[in-house]
């Protein structure tokens, strides 16, 4: 199952990750450990924020995402379920049916 992984630093935190002199090999290192299809850096309510596309196989999986972002980013971490325009597609059955009896 794909994921959009949001990460958010807090301010302090991501203050002191960037002034780290390993920051980026750190980076890299996360990288590898999430393995992410896509990264995104952004800034959301003034926070550092990174943006990740996963695919998960299976739920224990997650732990191993979450627990680089939480230990060396102090980031709260949210998982969102995301389809591809294909997998949306496949979906398309069940929304109508929902749409008409609902």
């Amino acid at each position: 199952m794909r994921f959009l992984v949001k990460a958010t630093m807090p301010v302090e935190a991501g203050n002191a990750f960037v002034r780290d002199p390993n920051f980026e090999k750190l980076t890299e290192e996360i990288l590898a450990e999430v393995k992410p299809e896509a990264v995104y850096f952004a800034l959301e309510g003034g926070q550092r924020t990174l943006y990740f596309v996963v695919n998960v196989g299976e739920t224990h999986q997650i732990p191993g995402i979450a627990e680089p972002l939480w230990l060396s980013l102090k980031a709260s971490v949210e998982f969102i379920p995301a389809l591809d325009q294909a997998e949306f597609a496949r979906a398309v059955p069940a929304i109508q049916r929902a749409a008409s009896k609902f």
